[in-house]
């Protein structure tokens, strides 16, 4: 079994690259980004099927350890997992689970309201270690304030959640004593800082 890949970047498809390591090309699917030509270290989870061997590859064992736990609920298979974790980065994601916001969790193609609520339920006491609990414990301090509120704010301006999910949590935290009010100004000042 194949547990990591060092090797150049030969090709760069849609979900997947071609690895070449000692002369030879594997062909691993990755949501990560990487640069044509570049020598790159991939963790790989290999998915052995009837039909097919394929590999999967992660840049960081956190990232293949969320694959694999999404691949562990019913119904979400690698090419779904793979597709959450091309759309939502690895803390957000762990928030959007410790949080139970399926809306964020949805925005991944693939991934209705119903499913996002099933990962939520399948995986919220799954989500371990330190660091997790922490971002976790964080995520949940700033989900009791204002950040719904936030959010909501945002939206209805016509900003997409998972484009200002990051920064309103860091403003919520940040500011845990801000009124919606006085957030969405900072909010859009942050916005504009960032284009």
């Amino acid at each position: 079994m194949i547990g990591k890949l060092q090797g150049i970047v030969d090709y760069i498809g849609d979900g997947v690259v071609i690895l070449l390591t000692g002369g030879v090309g594997y062909k691993v699917f990755t949501a990560e980004y990487l640069t044509h030509k570049a020598t790159v270290e991939l963790w790989i989870e290999t998915v052995v099927r009837e039909d097919s061997i394929r590999l999967f590859g992660f840049t960081t064992i956190a990232n293949q350890n969320l694959f694999n736990m999404l691949t562990a609920v019913s119904g979400v298979g690698p090419k779904v997992a793979l597709a959450i974790l091309g759309t939502i980065s690895a803390d957000v994601l762990m928030s959007a689970i410790a949080t139970g916001d399926a809306k964020t969790i949805a925005t991944a193609p693939g991934v209705g309201k119903k499913m996002a609520e099933k990962i939520i339920v399948e995986l919220k006491n799954k989500i371990g270690g330190g660091a997790a609990n922490l971002f976790a414990q964080d995520a949940a301090v700033a989900t009791g304030g204002a950040l719904p509120d936030l959010l909501a704010a945002l939206e209805a301006l016509g900003y997409r959640r998972l484009d200002i999910l990051d920064m309103a949590q860091k403003l919520v935290l940040a500011n845990p004593a801000a009124d919606v009010s006085r957030l969405v100004p900072m909010a859009l000042k942050e916005i504009s800082k960032g284009k």
